[in-house]
């Protein structure tokens, strides 16, 4: 999902009629030293195939082999975009994306401090305007409550769960209300921690029914709590302006350490302890990536020197 919310967060900032494709799940592909001897026409269910697109953009390893083929046959006339955390080859694409943490750099390589996602501010504004009775009824302040999950790097042992299950519950008993949201990778004890913790607070809980007002909780929050396992929902909390708690797990940051310092400095982020007040504020630049990296594409693509079709220009700008 977040590599769907990257690429689809680009494509539309750059402000363009765009089509998503799922590439195949090949998972030994992705490790191919001759990437580009692939046929982008055999790339899943819905193919890669011509009139070949002005731009591409492509999110994740798996996507890389198609990309660098698709690049091949349309003899360039595709500017390829590569949204890659891990860049091991400059000549990916005509342009690369790659988080700051990463410290890649390149003539062709943009860095920004938080991934891309379809959010933009003024959309975010919109949704803090909307009434919702259900959210206007709870007591402020409101937290928005962001849950991953483990992974290889993040675990989330026992001492760990009665961490984050006392940081929420001191926020309880400050008199705090919350917004509770789950992703795909939450577990039943990570969940059952934050319920059992908030249980006598006014709270709404997304139970994976019908939509996820996972946007609409993060517009109507005082501040945001989020697992600091996912670059994705700590970068889509930092596009708020408001403050946000980022709870570690007892193996720490790993190798998304620098991405946490990076957000600290500039003043979007804090570790979350179970001695913070949630009635203090402070504000920050929101930080949105997407338009920066689509302004980058337009600047590259309306080159004179690119090898593209002339009579497309692009338009978008940063913000």
């Amino acid at each position: 999902m977040g590599t769907v919310a990257a690429a689809s967060g680009v494509a539309s900032a750059i402000g363009l009629t765009f089509e998503h494709k799922q590439i195949a799940n090949r998972a030994t592909w992705s490790i191919l030293p001759a990437r580009s001897i692939l046929d982008p026409r055999d790339s899943g269910e819905r193919p890669l195939t011509p009139p070949w697109p002005d731009i591409a953009i492509a999110a994740g390893n798996r996507t890389m082999p198609y990309l660098q083929a698709l690049r091949r046959v349309s003899e360039g006339a595709t500017f390829t975009v590569a949204l890659q955390h891990h860049v091991t080859q400059s000549d990916l694409a005509d342009l690369i994306w790659c988080p700051a943490h990463e410290g890649h750099a390149g003539a062709n390589i943009i860095s920004t401090l938080t991934t891309p996602h379809v959010m933009r501010p003024h959309a975010l504004a919109a949704l803090r305007n909307v009434r919702t009775p259900e959210i206007c009824a709870l007591p402020r302040p409101l937290v928005a409550v962001l849950i991953g999950g483990p992974d290889r790097y993040y675990r989330y042992d026992t001492q760990t769960l009665q961490r984050f299950g006392a940081s929420l519950r001191k926020l309880a008993d400050a008199g705090a209300s919350f917004l509770i949201t789950p992703s795909r990778r939450t577990t039943a004890a990570l969940l059952r921690t934050a319920i059992t913790a908030t249980r006598d607070a006014p709270r709404i809980i997304w139970n994976g029914r019908g939509p996820n007002p996972y946007w609409t909780f993060l517009a109507q929050a005082d501040f945001t709590v989020v697992t600091g396992d996912s670059v994705s929902m700590v970068s889509e909390a930092c596009v708020t302006g408001r403050p946000v708690y980022v709870f570690e797990s007892s193996a720490g940051l790993g190798r998304i350490a620098k991405f946490h310092e990076s957000l600290q400095a500039h003043g979007a982020t804090r570790p979350l302890t179970p001695d913070i007040d949630p009635r203090e504020q402070w504000r920050y630049r929101p930080l949105d990536a997407a338009p920066r990296i689509a302004a980058e594409i337009a600047c590259r693509f309306n080159s004179p020197s690119a090898p593209h079709r002339p009579d497309v220009r692009l338009s978008a700008t940063r913000s």
